[in-house]
């Protein structure tokens, strides 16, 4: 299938790893250009290599910084002023016992998972009005959908993140500008193998253990892809995907038991 985005342009956070580079992967793909935003440097330039080499068609270029700061965010738009898509992507606060939580932890968590991300999206909405497309993406959590025991940071926050994507998507969509949130279950990244270990000490297991419960309390058996999930993610983003906004996606294997 033809997307219908190829020479657009794209900013993917968080792009280094994970399902933000598997995003990214997949934009590329499509023949989208794609700034590629994350902390680290080393990490951020490594991948960038590899997928110039797998989409030698296509401009990869990049952007180290931090997004929970006006001066990060700041730089992602003197990048990419103008991005046609924007997927917002933010590693997870740290896994702590809610009664061991600070203000500092709570304040980090805003900045960085919940304010950094609407101020991503709002400085990209009026051009993307202005020019008749636009694709946002919110990567979350499916902890949107049931809470998870000792993910009570992201919890609260990527459930604000989705609440404030739906209030605003109505005024954007007579523009041809959607925004949709992916909430991914249980996919195989460095940030689930810290979520094994973490709570193995709360569990009393193995960090081994733990990974065998949770995959076996999946219906599909398995964890999911950052593969499978940056093509779900470019589906969202392309020109089919327009009659489509203010969802919240679940791409968690069937863990989730509710119907909505």
């Amino acid at each position: 299938m033809d997307l219908g985005i190829r020479g657009r342009s794209a900013i993917v956070c968080g792009a280094s790893k994970g399902l933000g580079l598997g995003s990214a992967q997949a934009l590329a793909a499509e023949g989208v250009n794609v700034l590629m935003v994350a902390r680290s440097t080393d990490a951020l330039e490594a991948a960038a290599e590899d997928l110039r080499r797998a989409a030698p068609d296509v401009a990869i270029t990049t952007c180290a910084a931090d997004l929970s700061t006006a001066e990060g965010r700041d730089s992602v738009y003197a990048a990419s002023p103008q991005p046609d898509i924007l997927v917002v992507n933010a590693g997870g606060p740290p896994v702590k016992d809610f009664r061991q939580l600070s203000e500092q932890d709570w304040v980090a968590a805003l900045n960085s998972n919940l304010y950094g991300m609407t101020d991503l999206i709002n400085r990209a909405v009026t051009g993307m009005c202005e020019r008749g497309f636009g694709r946002i993406v919110t990567i979350t959590s499916a902890s949107v959908k049931m809470p998870m025991v000792g993910l009570d940071l992201s919890n609260a926050m990527r459930s604000g993140l989705v609440s404030y994507c739906k209030g605003i998507s109505a005024g954007l969509a007579q523009h041809n500008v959607t925004i949709n949130s992916l909430l991914p279950g249980l996919h195989a990244t460095e940030r689930l193998d810290g979520i094994f270990v973490a709570r193995s000490a709360m569990m009393g297991k193995t960090p081994g253990e733990v990974e065998e419960l949770s995959r076996n309390q999946v219906p599909a058996k398995r964890f999911g892809t950052a593969e499978e999930f940056g093509h779900f993610c470019a589906f969202m983003c392309s020109t089919h995907a327009g009659y489509m906004t203010g969802q919240t996606v679940l791409l968690d294997g069937g863990a989730y038991p509710g119907l909505a």
